[in-house]
Parts: C-alpha cells; structure tokens; sequence
C-alpha cells in the first residue's frame, strides 16, 4: 500500500513528458525583413497559434536569402515578395504551388526639401533626376525583394540592366549599396539625406524619420505583391509540411485575410489581402 503515492508521482512525470512533446510543434519560417520590421508578424502569428496551436519562428532575410534558405530545405514555409522568384522556385520543382497573400506599395522616400526636385508620381523620372544630380541614394544592394524591385526600375530609366550589379557611375556619384535591411536603409537616408526606395509598411512603422518624407507614390510600377509557399515534401521530406499547409491554408483563409487587413499603423493599414483559392 506504500508503493501508490509513488507510481502516482511516476505516472505524473510521464503525462508531463507527454504535455511538453505535444506542445512542442514549431514551423520555421524564412520571409523577409519587411514582413517583420512592419510588425505584421507581431499581430498575424499569435493570432494562428490561437487557432492552430503551432508556433513560428520566423527567420528575417532578404527575399533572396529566403528563396536560398527554402532551396536548402532549411525552411518549412516561405512568405517572401518578388513574383517573378517566386514562380521560378515554383517552375524549378521547389514548390507545388504560389498563393497570393496580400499587397502593399513601394514608395521613394527622400529629405522633405526635395534637392533633385522628384516629387510626384513617376518612380523612373525620379530616379533619372537623382542619377543627373548625383543625389544621395542608399539602394539596400542585398538581394531582397525590394532590392529585385529596385533593380527593375533602374532598368527602366536605361542606366542599367536589372539582372546585373548596378555600375554606380550610371546612376551618379550619390548612388551607395548598404548590403542591409529595410531598417538600416531607412536610418542611413534619414542621417544623410539620402533618398531610398521603401516598402510602405516598414517606413509607417519606421521612428526615426528625421527630415524624411514620402515624395514618390501611386505609380503602378510601384505594386507589391506577397507570396507564400511550402517547399516540395519531395525533395525535403524532413520538413514539416503538414504544419506549413496548415499556416497556408489558415492565412489565406478569410480567417487569416481578416487579421493582415486589421493590421494598422495610426489609423493606415499597410498590407491589403488578396488571396485567391
């Protein structure tokens, strides 16, 4: 009769064992540093945990950096921003399937006394003015998918070609790649008085503006669409596909489309959702 008070301690051990492993589900996640700088994340996980009980630990990269995570199969889910990468990794085998998530825009940003006089709606002639007054420019030159974006529209003003480095003198002497994120772009133009292209949502979240504003916006060039995928169980059977189809399928749902719309900086919204099943 001495021997119960200890298999009830024993079975309680056990049942706490078990406790912890089934709580123990966790998806890796590679994205980029917009998605996390702008605080989305910060709202968007805990809100799927709630309804999933799995957790996320987000790697933030450059969209760049994320597609090469997910092509090593270091990553169970990719929720990144550069259309034309994304359905290459798609087209490669990497992945079954892009879902559209949502969209925001890109803006140029720049010191609110305009020195290269860019002000307006057309992203190509601003650039044209920055590169002909050799304004400062702060490019993040880190393969992100703003980055990509970026490239694409020096392509445009006929300084450069999208696929290849950007050579500075086509672009005028103020032109200085960082190698870094979002946020430390930001906070070199704002110490500067650089001009540098931005997602939306990391520059309303973005605190030390100092003399910054935004000087270039609505031009359809600017769009910018989010993605999201599960790389192929094929070629990474060690992932955690089951979880990633289910952070899919959940933020794509009106469920999940609810809380992105919801996300809001002083009153603005930042992301706009637009998935399609």
């Amino acid at each position: 009769m001495f021997t119960f008070p200890r298999l009830r301690t024993v079975a309680l051990a056990v049942l706490a064992v078990a406790s912890i492993g089934a709580q123990a589900e966790t998806l890796t996640m590679a994205s980029t540093t917009s998605t996390e700088q702008s605080g989305l994340f910060s709202q968007l996980l805990p809100a799927f945990k709630q309804a999933s009980d799995i957790d996320v630990k987000v790697v933030a990269v450059g969209t760049g950096q994320a597609i090469d995570m997910a092509r090593r199969g270091d990553a169970d889910v990719l929720f990144v921003h550069d259309t034309a990468a994304e359905e290459k990794f798609v087209a490669e085998g990497f992945a079954a399937r892009r879902y559209p998530v949502m969209y925001n825009d890109f803006v140029l940003v720049g010191p609110k006394n305009d020195p290269a006089g860019v002000k307006g709606k057309d992203i190509v002639a601003a650039l044209k003015k920055i590169a002909a007054g050799n304004a400062a420019f702060v490019s993040r030159g880190d393969k992100s998918g703003t980055d990509a974006a970026e490239r694409r529209l020096w392509a445009q003003t006929g300084m450069a070609d999208a696929g290849q480095p950007l050579a500075n003198d086509r672009k005028g002497s103020g032109y200085k790649e960082c190698g870094c994120g979002m946020g430390p772009a930001l906070n070199i133009a704002a110490s500067s008085g650089a001009y540098v292209v931005a997602d939306r949502g990391t520059w309303l979240s973005f605190k030390n503006r100092a003399d910054l504003a935004v000087l270039v916006e609505g031009d359809q060039r600017l769009f910018n669409q989010y993605g999201v995928m599960v790389p192929s169980a094929a070629k990474f059977p060690q992932l955690n596909h089951t979880g990633a189809q289910k952070f899919v399928d959940w933020v794509v749902s009106p469920a999940g489309q609810s809380v992105i719309a919801s996300y809001k900086i002083g009153g603005e919204q930042l992301f706009f959702p637009n998935a399609t099943k």
